[in-house]
């Protein structure tokens, strides 16, 4: 059966499990990071346009009706429980709970299997971020001086990912693989730092009660992935009680998301080569038995056992990713992007402190720490990667939009959150034709000495 299954894969190239993980290792470990661009780049678009269309209704005669549709007072009883919110707090609360599960699966996918598995690979984009946190947060608070909005400086710190990577889709093929992939590492560091931001500095007077309920929902979501609990309807249930204890606790609840994400089996129940073996098998008995008809139950062990030959931590990111990608964050950027654009708010002290923050702070945090990375040793730089297109990553790492407004709408007051969405919308905006426009001239110097004109 050995030498069978050995001498499989020449006969059939191209077919069968082997060929799915054949090809070169790093094949293998960036086709996470392509399939995760094919989604994003056409969700940054749609993003896009619900934040232009945000910012419309707000400057016209509408402004009223957009401001009270998310004002929409919801409210939930059950016995003693209560919970009132308005639309706008339940997007922001619960649907970007699912954002940040998400997120959560992401970073654990790439700390055990992916591009930041490896502590030579990872340091760089690692002190990138690292970078990209401090800087701007430092120069927030710089430009801000004495000002009101102190609390907004982790504001700048964010880097939006779909809005990242929609932009190198635009420059297609020439953009270098090994740039890509800094990016998006990048990306989710800078993610995991915004979390612990928001665990740690934006998080009110916490109730001990409800941490401890939170706390018991976690320890039974553990307790049934140690037992092999594979029913989604338990882990929903699980996690509902995790978020509504995390909600009362005065911690965010996107952090439970997070931590729910992070805690999600990477491995799957059957592994791919044991699937293929049991299938060869019975494919075999049945040829042996040509009248034998495949029935009910044998299909069904199938499905079972194709179904957990993928792991949960793969299938939920499959399939929460559209619904993230395509309805969350549009939906997130059409109630949170919206902002009148009156003369008071472009002179506000938090408007460009979170500019420079994302203009000024992003790239130069970013650039500094990679330089100081790479001269000590301690890493290089990618593939086909030079400063220059380093200069252009980072400054299109300044698009903030997602993650920024969101830490906005936790870090500022009422009075100031205008100010806040307009920085961080103008920040993004001059990031994104910085960014573009230095990668645009980077890849054109780069093909410069190899064109016929130059030689």
């Amino acid at each position: 059966m050995t030498q069978k299954s050995k001498s499989a894969p020449s006969k059939n190239k191209g077919q069968g499990p082997e060929a799915e993980v054949s090809g070169p290792p790093i094949a293998r470990l960036t086709r996470p990071f392509l399939h995760f661009m094919e989604k994003e780049s056409s969700s940054g678009l749609l993003l896009l346009a619900c934040a232009i269309l945000a910012l419309v209704v707000m400057n016209s005669g509408l402004a009223w009706w957009w401001e009270s549709l998310w004002q929409t007072p919801v409210s939930f009883r059950l016995g003693d429980f209560e919970l009132n919110k308005n639309v706008g707090l339940l997007i922001n609360d619960g649907l970007m709970t699912l954002f940040f599960f998400v997120v959560g699966l992401e970073i654990k996918r790439e700390l055990v299997i992916g591009e930041l598995q490896h502590v030579k690979a990872a340091f760089l984009p690692a002190m990138a971020a690292l970078g990209g946190m401090v800087a701007p947060a430092l120069i927030y608070l710089g430009v801000l001086g004495d000002a009101e909005g102190q609390s907004g400086w982790g504001i700048p710190m964010a880097t939006d990912i779909a809005f990242v990577v929609g932009f190198l889709a635009l420059l297609g093929k020439r953009v270098p693989h090994g740039l890509k992939i800094f990016i998006l590492s990048l990306a989710i560091v800078d993610d995991m730092g915004a979390v612990l931001v928001i665990a740690l500095f934006y998080t009110a007077q916490v109730s001990t009660v409800a941490l401890g309920v939170a706390a018991l929902g976690l320890c039974l979501v553990l307790a049934a992935n140690k037992l092999g609990v594979r029913s989604i309807s338990v882990y929903i249930a699980l996690g509902s009680i995790v978020w509504l204890a995390c909600l009362k606790s005065g911690i965010h609840p996107t952090v439970a998301g997070v931590i729910l994400g992070l805690m999600t089996p990477v491995s799957a129940l059957i592994p791919e080569k044991a699937l293929w073996t049991r299938l060869e098998k019975r494919i075999e008995a049945h040829k042996r038995d040509k009248r034998a008809a495949w029935n009910a139950n044998e299909l069904e062990r199938l499905v079972t056992d194709a179904r957990e030959s993928i792991s949960p931590l793969e299938r939920l990111e499959s399939s929460m990713h559209p619904w993230v990608a395509f309805f969350i964050m549009p939906v997130f950027a059409l109630a949170n992007a919206g902002v009148a654009i009156a003369g008071d708010v472009w002179q506000s002290p938090v408007a460009l402190a979170i500019t420079a923050g994302l203009v000024i702070g992003k790239p130069l945090g970013i650039l500094v720490f990679s330089w100081v990375a790479v001269q000590t040793g301690s890493a290089r730089l990618p593939q086909g990667v030079d400063w220059a297109l380093m200069a252009g990553a980072s400054c299109l790492a300044g698009v903030g939009f997602t993650m920024s407004l969101f830490i906005a709408s936790l870090g500022l007051p009422a009075e100031l959150l205008e100010a806040g969405k307009l920085g961080t919308l103008l920040g993004s905006l001059i990031s994104a034709c910085l960014g573009l426009g230095l990668l645009l001239w980077a890849l054109k110097r780069q093909r410069l000495p190899s064109s016929p004109a130059h030689e």
